[in-house]
């Protein structure tokens, strides 16, 4: 059983800021249970493309809002609080807060927390052993 608080990930290598965004990764691809868990803020007025060409994400909406598009269809949502978007297509896609934007996100397969984006905003795909003492136990 892993029991992890947010305070816990603050400050440590699983707090990732990156110019328009924070993502606390909580459980990453060592804890070896087939995904990964991130607590992410995108910052008021910033736009963020992004294309995870190698993983699924949900992103569920607990705070803020955002204008999402879909940069291959150039269709356009707003996220607010209670809505979800998969990208189960890998699909590119642009994030528009409007206000700090909170999200809860899952990953798969699981990041390991050392990825950054590269210039078309894709995740390269790391492939990572559960640490020994983490892998779950069936």
């Amino acid at each position: 059983m892993i029991v992890r608080s947010l305070d816990e990930v603050n400050g440590t290598d699983r707090d990732v800021e990156h110019g328009n965004w924070r993502s606390r990764r909580v459980i990453l691809a060592k804890e070896g249970v087939g995904f990964s868990f991130h607590e992410t803020v995108l910052y008021a007025g910033t736009e963020t493309s992004m294309w995870y060409a190698n993983h699924i994400e949900l992103v569920h909406c607990i705070e803020g809002e955002a204008e999402l598009t879909n940069d291959e269809t150039g269709e356009k949502h707003v996220i607010t609080p209670g809505t979800l978007y998969l990208l189960n297509g890998h699909e590119k896609h642009t994030v528009r807060p409007k206000t700090d934007f909170r999200v809860l996100c899952v990953f798969n397969p699981p990041v390991t927390g050392r990825e950054v984006h590269d210039e078309n905003g894709v995740y390269p795909l790391i492939v990572e052993e559960p640490a020994e003492g983490d892998a779950p136990v069936a």
